[in-house]
């Protein structure tokens, strides 16, 4: 009989506990973005093995016409679009268009570049994963100068 109070006192226990823990996320609401393996180009993800790792948040203003110009990203990379429409564009030629509310899962060492061709302001947050002394972007390398002999 001891044995059966236990059990019971042990459940009543969780169940209150648990029913006081939900308490605190009663008016939450949850709305999921994404849920992916690859990157907005399909390649699969991946992350960054590292002793040392930074997280880098930033939000990012492109005004109509404005322009990244051409980079890669050897961290990964996630963005969530606040306002207006970024175009992305790879070297490859596809081209990718993110609208307000869309997330967006960065492409991995792979040039591209981005762009607000619309006529308002593009905004959005963006998560870099990086590590301490890794750069998060790399800029297109210009083409070499010549030798001269």
């Amino acid at each position: 009989m001891r044995v059966v109070q236990s059990v019971i006192a042990l459940f009543l226990l969780f169940v209150l506990n648990s029913a006081a823990n939900g308490e605190e996320y009663r008016n939450v609401e949850v709305k999921k973005l994404i849920t992916s393996s690859t990157s907005s180009n399909g390649d699969p993800l991946v992350y960054l093995q590292t002793a040392q790792p930074e997280v880098t948040a930033l939000v990012v203003n492109f005004p109509p016409g404005g322009s990244t110009g051409w980079h890669k990203h050897p961290v990964p990379v996630y963005a969530y679009m606040l306002e207006g429409e970024l175009t992305v564009e790879l070297k490859d030629g596809r081209t990718f268009v993110f609208r307000k509310g869309d997330a967006i899962l960065e492409v991995i060492n792979t040039l591209h570049n981005g762009y607000n061709s619309g006529r308002v302001t593009a905004s959005l947050v963006v998560f870099y994963t990086g590590a301490v002394g890794v750069p998060n972007v790399i800029r297109e390398e210009s083409a070499a100068a010549p030798v001269l002999r």
